[in-house]
């Protein structure tokens, strides 16, 4: 790709269309919940009250990081984080698949804190809450 040793990568996975390593897993991790939601309950399950997060999933809290850092907890939290257009998506996953690898696509990203910072800045939909340096 004539590209030099110094240079970022990122905008040459986008143009190649191919997830960086960590984006990949987070999109693993996206899939993961989708395709075993009946584990999940939704905040609204647990509080009646309608809020802006009744839609995100339900997170356990938890001191172990062991925990925090495993599957089921990390999927919760990449998840939750994701535009409601594309958690809206989560019943056809095709639909849900291709929405989200192009919304990882978009922001071509290596660390979780750059996913947090990002996604953020880049969509407000996805959520107000704090960035999370641990996933």
């Amino acid at each position: 790709m004539n590209v030099g040793n110094t240079e970022s990568c990122h905008e040459l996975f986008k143009k190649l269309n191919i997830l960086p390593p960590y984006s990949h897993y987070k999109l693993f991790l996206l899939l993961f919940i989708v395709k075993n939601i009946n584990m999940f309950k939704s905040n609204l399950v647990d509080h009646s009250i309608s809020t802006r997060h009744s839609s995100d999933l339900y997170l356990p809290s938890t001191h172990l990081s062991k925990v925090q850092k495993a599957m089921y907890h990390s999927g919760i939290k990449v998840f939750n984080r994701l535009p409601t257009d594309i958690r809206s998506l989560f019943s056809d996953m095709r639909k849900f698949e291709s929405a989200s690898k192009r919304f990882l696509l978009e922001g071509s990203l290596y660390t979780i804190q750059e996913y947090f910072e990002w996604n953020l800045l880049s969509h407000p939909s996805a959520g107000n809450l704090p960035v999370i340096n641990d996933c």
